[in-house]
């Protein structure tokens, strides 16, 4: 079956979205509808999924996912083995993480679904009420690269860009703003290289913090912040400064 045109996705998606499910296109065998749904934007997939009990059924499933993986990046393999402490999920988990992997990362135009798994696993460890140290965090990423075969200092490259990413994709509210304040208030952890915090991915801490948040601070907790910044890097940028 070829790929339709962007005319033809608009066509078959109005067909869908009216179709309800019992029409000529809701009688179609299940495997010819996922077909049919793997060719759609995947931005109207969560829409789609409204469309009866029987859809909403199919994305949750696992056949639908897998479909879509085949045909958006047919290379990506299904390893019997996955080493490391981050799990690979289910084939929707896989399909965020090859997302990931093309969209939010740079990796030298490389699709990498390790590189996926790791931005969602980090992403939600920050995202949780309790926040793990980031020392544990950064450490269970090196440790996931490394059982996959990546040198020390790959895995140190990888685990910065990720951190820098997910920190730059999360949404801006008062629950970011605290998590920035908590990641710049750490103290340093004397550990070995490629288990040491990278300092790259501080100073995109404290620059998120001094721009996108600035607002957000009251008087002395600016200036705790910024001496905070002041022992750690010197210079530190002029778009710090002034509260």
């Amino acid at each position: 079956m070829e790929t339709p045109n962007t005319c033809s996705f608009c066509s078959l998606f109005d067909s869908l979205m009216t179709d309800r499910g019992d029409g000529p296109i809701g009688s179609l065998p299940e495997h010819l509808l996922v077909e049919i749904l793997a060719r759609l934007p995947t931005h109207e997939w969560v829409q789609i999924s409204c469309v009866s009990k029987h859809w909403a059924s199919m994305f949750r499933g696992e056949y639908l996912w897998q479909t879509a993986i085949a045909r958006k990046w047919p290379s990506a393999g299904f390893r019997k083995r996955w080493p490391g402490p981050i799990p690979r999920g289910s084939a929707r988990r896989r399909f965020q993480a090859l997302y990931v992997s093309e969209n939010l990362v740079p990796s030298g135009g490389e699709i990498d679904e390790l590189v996926g798994h790791t931005y969602l696993y980090l992403k939600e460890q920050l995202e949780r009420v309790a926040v793990p140290p980031s020392s544990i965090l950064h450490g269970t990423i090196i440790d996931q690269f490394i059982a996959c075969g990546r040198t020390g200092e790959k895995a140190h490259e990888l685990a910065s860009n990720i951190w820098i990413a997910v920190i730059d994709n999360l949404e801006e509210n008062q629950q970011t703003f605290m998590l920035l304040k908590h990641l710049a208030q750490e103290g340093d952890f004397f550990l070995p290289f490629p288990y040491s915090r990278s300092y790259k991915v501080l100073w995109r801490v404290f620059d998120k913090l001094f721009t996108d948040f600035r607002d957000c601070f009251n008087g002395a907790d600016y200036h705790e912040a910024l001496a905070g910044a002041k022992s750690r890097f010197q210079p530190v940028p002029s778009s710090w400064l002034g509260h």
